[in-house]
């Protein structure tokens, strides 16, 4: 029997282990904000020291945590020595976004049905924690590698931009692999992926009673013409196309918008927080230099049409600046190793392309360390209801997965 057909037994020999471990990390709550996860760590921790996978345990300092928005962080690396050699590091996330309304399953309930697992992060991405665990697992046990190294990388701050996740591992020297692959969809292998801008804009007026509207500045009224003014960009943005198959053009969005005091009060001050998508052609510096102009400009023009005693003006904030991921030339014994086996596994062709979301995968490709998008999921990510009510995962798709994983890691380390 071949190395391959032996990882695959021992996957499905495992699997209910597998699917109860990953129910285990999605009962555990990580909505990010409020981003108090550190209690799922620790359970992390303790379920891996119980299948004799010793995690060493980085608890990022409060400051830094709450500098960013967050409540606790305590990131978690496997390390696996069998000899010198390569360096491969499996990273996933587990924060995730709030669960929010319209669910049908308890989002943290870890719910199967029909096949598939139910629950906030079973497709983004604690389900990789599974997926790579167990294939570290069937590695160990079926290939028993003397050659290189294995990282699992558990870590908590993607949803923020990453920078006290991964971001910090590396900037304090707990990791430095030579390859790296990162929690994703399994019928591709994401090479690339967009860059994304968020910026937070307040726009001041003077608050007044609404019985007297022009004592006071609507803010509001400030912020629909820089709201329209920022929408009009999009037919802008979809004349510049991207080269890299999967990823179309830039586009804005503005995702969350607060203020005001009461119903019969005009409002004083309105902010909104606008999301900016990169295609890996542009220039970061120069899409957020044209942003603010276009800002600037806006409400230069507002303030034109108004006395200036009514003028309203605006505080701009940068929040994130994730640069986009390129492919890097060393990532390709990955590419070729994980196609090979996840189109024998499948039953198909899986195709190497990028994605128009934004991960911290870039934290590690911008410093020089090739890496790849690939883990436990369907087609697409509307397939999986990420960020959406009733996100879930199909089995089959996690035990499939988990077999690409074990046998490519197989190959990088013979």
């Amino acid at each position: 029997m071949s190395t391959d057909s032996q990882l695959d037994q021992w996957i499905d020999a495992h699997f209910d282990e597998q699917v109860k471990f990953l129910q285990a990390l999605v009962r555990i709550p990580t909505d990010t904000p409020p981003g108090n996860n550190t209690p799922h760590a620790l359970k992390t921790a303790d379920l891996l020291a119980q299948m004799g996978l010793p995690c060493q345990r980085y608890e990022v300092p409060e400051a830094e945590v709450k500098a960013q928005g967050l409540t606790s962080i305590t990131n978690l690396i496997v390390k696996r020595h069998y000899g010198e050699g390569l360096v491969i590091a499996l990273n996933a996330h587990g924060d995730v976004v709030p669960p929010g309304e319209g669910w049908t399953h308890d989002p943290y309930g870890g719910e199967i049905v029909d096949g598939k697992i139910y629950g906030r992060a079973t497709a983004v991405s604690k389900c990789d924690f599974s997926t790579f665990t167990f294939a570290l697992r069937a590695l160990e046990a079926v290939a028993k590698p003397t050659k290189g190294q294995v990282e699992l990388q558990f870590t908590y701050d993607e949803e923020f931009g990453g920078e006290v996740g991964p971001g910090w591992l590396l900037s304090h020297g707990y990791t430095k692999p030579d390859l790296m692959i990162a929690a994703g969809f399994s019928y591709q292998v994401i090479t690339a992926h967009n860059g994304c801008l968020q910026m937070e804009v307040t726009v001041h007026g003077k608050m007044a009673h609404a019985a007297i509207p022009d004592s006071g500045i609507d803010a509001l009224q400030g912020a629909v013409a820089l709201l329209n003014a920022l929408y009009a960009q999009n037919s802008l943005y979809q004349k510049i196309t991207s080269a890299v198959e999967g990823i179309s053009h830039p586009y804005l969005n503005v995702g969350l918008i607060q203020g005001g005091t009461n119903t019969n009060v005009i409002p004083g001050t309105v902010a909104f927080k606008l999301d900016r998508r990169m295609i890996p052609e542009e220039d970061p510096v120069q899409v957020e230099a044209s942003i603010r102009k276009l800002l600037e400009d806006t409400v230069a023009a507002y303030n034109r049409q108004r006395d200036p005693s009514h003028a309203i003006h605006i505080d701009v904030r940068r929040m994130l600046m994730a640069h986009a991921m390129k492919p890097l030339p060393g990532n390709k014994p990955l590419v070729d190793a994980l196609q090979k086996h996840a189109s024998a596994v499948f039953g198909e062709a899986i195709p190497a392309v990028g994605t128009p979301l934004y991960t911290d995968v870039r934290l590690y490709v911008e410093r020089g360390i090739p890496g790849v998008i690939y883990g436990a999921g369907p087609r697409t990510v509307l397939e999986s209801h990420a960020k959406r009510a009733d996100e879930r995962l199909d089995l089959e798709d996690l035990r499939k997965a988990t077999k690409v994983i074990a046998r490519t890691l197989a190959d990088l380390l013979h």
